[in-house]
């Protein structure tokens, strides 16, 4: 039986940051700054002008920097600690961790303001539907901006990545990719939020302000579950189905070895781990040159049995 070894042999190290970790952690951090600003004033306009679907749109606002603050701590965290021995497998997953906090954040914000639009819909109040209609715009704008330059370094890493499996979604930056749609969502609600203001303005549907507000909450819920199941998955160490297949096909498609034991889960943006057992006529230097060309694969331990 062989000795455990990583991918290569020789090197052994933990550090699984991803290419593109420390422009991910500028463009958050910048972010932030713009949603934070244009967050107290949504909320500020949509409290003075009664306008249910812009404080909506702010406290969505909120908890998009909240969570884009908890994202920028954990870049900083992970980038501090990437050589800590105490972690095992290096500090990678600590974007996941934060996402999950903030979509648990964001389902408890999105059933709060579903309450409160429903209670303006039984009892409608009155909009100042000229400053509201601004600052929904604004509002609109920055999101815009916000999301060109999170979408810069999403699509940065997704030019990058030469595959994309199963459950677990993209082999990028996880803590970009929900910040980035995070973003998306945003811009979707305040579109939401211009359109129900405008409408009640002209047509004079005082009720379609809060109804928007609530179908904001559901968009925000809908983005929260999927956060949660995605980084959940990986925090679980979910097996990706996808790359489980590709592996056992590398190991296995020559006929003189079979898989008998596979452990598969990802320690970081672009960084899976792997245990994997064989037995066969092979020996461990060819199973690992087989799993090379595998480049999610950063951290292999292989097990030959001969037989």
């Amino acid at each position: 039986m062989s000795a455990p070894a990583d991918l290569d042999g020789l090197r052994h190290e933990h550090v699984f940051l991803g290419r593109s970790h420390d422009a991910n952690a500028h463009r958050t951090l910048a972010v932030v700054g713009l949603t934070a600003a244009m967050m107290v004033g949504e909320i500020v306009a949509g409290w003075l002008t009664g306008s249910m679907a812009l404080l909506a749109d702010g406290v969505h606002m909120a908890t998009h920097a909240g969570a884009l603050g908890v994202a920028a701590a954990a870049y900083a965290f992970v980038r501090r600690h990437a050589r800590n021995p105490r972690f095992t497998f290096g500090t990678g997953k600590v974007g996941d961790l934060a996402g999950f906090s903030s979509a648990l954040l964001l389902g408890v914000v999105a059933f709060g303001i579903a309450v409160e639009s429903v209670l303006r819909v039984l009892e409608p109040r009155p909009v100042i539907f000229g400053t509201a209609i601004l600052v929904a715009v604004i509002g609109l704008a920055v999101n815009f901006l916000s999301a060109l330059l999170l979408g810069h370094g999403h699509g940065h890493e997704q030019d990058h990545g030469h595959h994309a499996h199963g459950p677990l979604g993209h082999e990028g930056d996880n803590n970009l990719r929900a910040a980035y749609l995070h973003v998306l969502a945003d811009a979707l609600t305040s579109v939401l939020a211009i359109v129900a203001l405008i409408a009640g303005r002209t047509l004079g549907w005082l009720w379609i302000d809060p109804a928007v507000g609530l179908l904001g909450a559901v968009v925000i819920a809908r983005w929260s579950g999927g956060l949660m199941r995605d980084s959940a998955l990986v925090l679980l160490d979910a097996t990706d189905p996808a790359l489980e297949a590709e592996v056992r096909g590398q190991v296995e498609g020559a006929g003189d070895a079979r898989i008998t034991d596979l452990h598969l889960w990802r320690v970081g943006p672009e960084a899976h781990a792997a245990i994997v057992s064989v037995a066969g006529q092979v020996d461990g230097d060819a199973v690992r040159a087989r799993l090379k060309p595998i480049h999610e694969l950063a951290h292999v331990t292989v097990e030959v049995r001969q037989s």
